[in-house]
């Protein structure tokens, strides 16, 4: 998961990904930002992550990014 705060830290620095539990519905994260995030995270943890799975309830915290990492390297 420490690979995740710093991918999430280097994206956005002013953020608080250790206790934030609202990052899309607070627009901390806009859809840019998400989508360069997808590609990092894809990237980082040998996954893909489908269309289906680019929901609010999977990118609203880092707890909800993990996850959907963790149950993607599962598959």
């Amino acid at each position: 998961m420490e690979q995740l705060y710093e991918i999430l830290e280097e994206m956005n620095p002013e953020v608080d990904f250790h206790t934030e539990t609202a990052l899309i519905d607070d627009h901390l994260l806009d859809s840019l930002t998400v989508l360069a995030l997808i590609s990092e995270l894809e990237d980082a943890f040998d996954i893909t992550i489908p269309a289906v799975e680019i929901v609010p309830a999977n990118f609203n915290s880092a707890e909800a990014m993990w996850d959907l990492i963790t149950r993607l390297m599962e598959e």
